[in-house]
């Protein structure tokens, strides 16, 4: 009698070990070690240029590993590309469709470079038409949609093939939240339905609350990686965030608190300990802000104090930084 698999009895959906890769003298990643569950949800958070990009393209055999093991669905990326190929589903972080074809255009050529019979196709389109809400525009040309259409559109496609794993190298950059809100709905029942496991990488903190266990990734190393509640406990920290009234008065801040980060809107992020810490900061400081918020530990606040910046909202820069690296490379 056969026995169906569960979760549990799978290898690890993703499995990273000492990985490191150099672009000429610029060295993306720095021995890289994770671990993701099977049908768990697995988020990369960094800021541009932290290897996120990097890392995922090793994982879809995009690029080759420098050093180190990198295995996906228990295949490894450089002795069975194809293998894991065939196990994965990706959704790239610039815009990879065919505008001049229609939505089932996309999706039907997406099945026959997987190989997908053609009842398996027709099925498939249907099924994915119908999960992403694209039904009615099947016939339409994609040049036609909407930012946040077609963005649906690559998931659909990335998803005809009934992969194990979902990459999505920020799925969700440049649309409005309705959107990104909407899309993150058709994800989660994809992976409640089927089993599927997500990894992600995003600049959106909102966007990994939700996740199983995240990963902090900055200048091509893991600093931290946790759940989202171990994360905040363990590393997070309260902040006040000031804005001086004048520029005397940011002097006298910088000068008390020199920990305090400076952020991209002006204004300071001091480190709150203690319980007293809020009345003797009013007392010496209180008249001298324009602005002042509590914030208790948070992810953004564990990034912070990790690295010491903000997460930026823009997912353009380390596919620059990539691409210049690789000119750079090619000229040596």
């Amino acid at each position: 009698m056969f026995s169906i698999p569960t979760l549990a009895s799978l290898p690890p959906a993703v499995q990273v070990r000492d990985l490191s890769l150099s672009y000429g003298s610029t060295l993306a990643l720095d021995d890289v070690s994770m671990t993701v569950a099977p049908g768990s949800s697995f988020a990369l958070l960094g800021p541009n240029g932290a290897g996120k990009t990097t890392l995922m393209s090793v994982l879809a055999t995009l690029l080759p590993p420098g050093r180190g093991l990198a295995q996906v669905a228990g295949h490894d990326v450089v002795k069975a590309p194809l293998k894991v190929r065939k196990a994965i589903g990706m959704v790239f972080q610039d815009a990879s469709l065919d505008d001049r074809l229609s939505a089932e255009e996309n999706l039907d050529f997406h099945g026959r470079v997987y190989g997908m019979g053609p009842r398996a196709r027709a099925q498939a389109i249907d099924r994915m038409l119908a999960l992403v809400d694209l039904e009615d525009w099947r016939e339409s040309i994609v040049r036609s949609f909407s930012g946040g259409m077609k963005r649906r559109l690559e998931i659909a496609r990335a998803l005809m093939h009934d992969p194990q794993i979902l990459f999505l190298d920020e799925p969700t950059v440049g649309l409005d939240a309705q959107t990104r809100a909407r899309i993150w709905v058709y994800l989660n029942a994809m992976r409640r339905e089927r089993g599927l496991t997500l990894l992600t990488t995003t600049h959106y903190i909102e966007e990994v609350e939700g996740a199983d266990q995240i990963c902090i990734i900055d200048e091509g190393r893991i600093i931290a990686q946790g759940t989202p509640d171990e994360l905040k406990t363990t590393l997070g920290h309260a902040f006040l965030h000031v804005k001086p009234a004048s520029p005397d008065d940011r002097e006298a801040l910088i000068a008390a608190y020199p920990q305090a980060r400076v952020l991209e809107d002006g204004a300071l992020a001091i480190p709150a300990g203690g319980d007293q810490f809020g009345a003797d900061f009013l007392a010496r400081f209180g008249n001298r802000l324009s602005e002042m918020r509590y914030e208790a530990p948070t992810l953004e606040g564990v990034f912070l104090s990790l690295t010491g910046r903000a997460l930026r909202d823009r997912a353009d820069g380390e596919r620059a930084a990539q691409r210049d690296a690789g000119r750079r490379a090619g000229r040596r």
